[in-house]
């Protein structure tokens, strides 16, 4: 580890993902690179002293949830900014922000941190994928004089190391061909149990609601079936691929949003707007034939169904959607549960693809992706 100052870690959003990712932070064996300095929920902030011994790792590790529940002071974002600000500008020194929510309006702040010098780690997609000024922004913020580095490792594939990989193969001079993938934990675990390549099978609709009873779903499974998770996943990789300096002009069309990518939603037609999950899975059934068919179709081919996302360079397209692959195919063959399976096609691993595959979703893969960009500040 670094002999430098210990970094300066202030955390927005304790959830699963934020609760996981504190408990593995405060893991780390003494003296660690990393001092807690405040924590955020939806309602309150603990501030925390770095060279208090009431903050050290062990105690805080038992006491942190019952010290913020407890805590008089409200949630307040731009006092929050104002502190690491001063921290970074006066004291000189090293903060980070881990962003665990899902908030729009936190990542909207991103630009603002990074450009004050604190640096920006997350999960949350929003930023990386929602309205493309906000990406310009980021990178501008980052690439000024005195600013932050941002990193998002776990918005692709949780704890996989895709995004870094991805970086890698363009830092070195590869050139992307394709990727293509099984990007999202809950349609890799519906089709792997829906479509196996032999005849027959359960029925769609039965299939979805044991992954919702087993928490793989949203609550409403059109959240997952609209494919908008993997929407995101893929513009958060095309945007990579078309800013990065050393990459060649992008063919890949411009994506103002997530919402620009060919996206083939499985939601049936007549199921839109369902307002509630419960109503949906009751009415799903009527289309269950329409999925049996698709299958059918499949199986005669020696094929299975997948819902996979492609970020084609070579062909310039960006789609997310149900495709059929062999049975032999590593998408076939190689998923369990609810694993994600990425392929990078590249000139240097060409005509086999370099292929990365493991769980893909869960609080603590997630906190674990979250938690090692972080270190990678040190």
């Amino acid at each position: 580890m670094s002999t430098q100052k210990p970094l300066l870690v202030a955390v927005v959003g304790v959830g699963l993902v934020g609760s996981e990712f504190i408990s593995q932070l405060l893991s780390i064996p003494s003296p660690s690179p990393l001092k807690l300095i405040s924590l955020t929920s939806s309602t309150r902030t603990l501030t925390l002293d770095p060279n208090s011994s009431s903050s050290s790792a062990p105690q805080l590790k038992n006491e942190w949830k019952s010290l913020l529940s407890s805590s008089s002071l409200p949630a307040d974002l731009q006092s929050l900014t104002t502190r690491l600000t001063t921290l970074v500008s006066q004291d000189k020194e090293r903060v980070i922000l881990v962003d665990n929510t899902s908030s729009d309006s936190v990542a909207a702040l991103y630009p603002t941190w990074l450009a004050q010098g604190i640096n920006v780690v997350t999960p949350n997609k929003k930023a990386y994928s929602g309205d493309v000024q906000l990406w310009k922004d980021i990178l501008e913020a980052s690439s000024s004089q005195g600013g932050g580095r941002y990193l998002n490792e776990a918005t692709v594939g949780a704890g996989l190391p895709v995004i870094s990989t991805l970086k890698e193969l363009l830092g070195t001079g590869d050139k992307i061909i394709k990727i293509e993938g099984v990007f999202s934990g809950t349609m890799s675990y519906i089709f792997n149990e829906f479509s196996t390549g032999r005849e027959g099978g359960p029925a769609f609709s039965a299939v979805v609601g044991v992954a919702r009873e087993k928490g793989y779903t949203e609550p409403h499974p059109a959240d997952d079936l609209n494919g908008f998770d993997v929407a995101r996943k893929l513009t958060i990789l095309s945007r990579i691929i078309s800013s990065f300096p050393t990459s060649s002009p992008s063919t890949l069309p411009p994506l103002q949003s997530f919402k620009s990518v060919k996206t083939a939603s499985l939601i049936p037609p007549e199921l839109e707007g369902i307002p509630t999950g419960d109503e949906f899975l009751a009415r799903l059934p009527a289309h269950d034939a329409q999925f049996a068919k698709l299958r059918e179709e499949a199986s005669k081919e020696g094929k299975v169904l997948r819902f996979v996302g492609v970020v084609d360079v070579k062909g310039g397209e960006v789609r997310a959607g149900l495709e059929k692959y062999p049975t032999t195919h590593p998408f076939a063959t190689s998923l369990g549960g609810s694993d994600n399976i990425i392929m990078f096609h590249t000139e240097r691993y060409s005509p086999r693809p370099l292929i990365i595959q493991g769980a893909g979703a869960g609080a603590a893969v997630t906190a674990m992706g979250v938690l090692g960009d972080v270190l990678k500040l040190v």
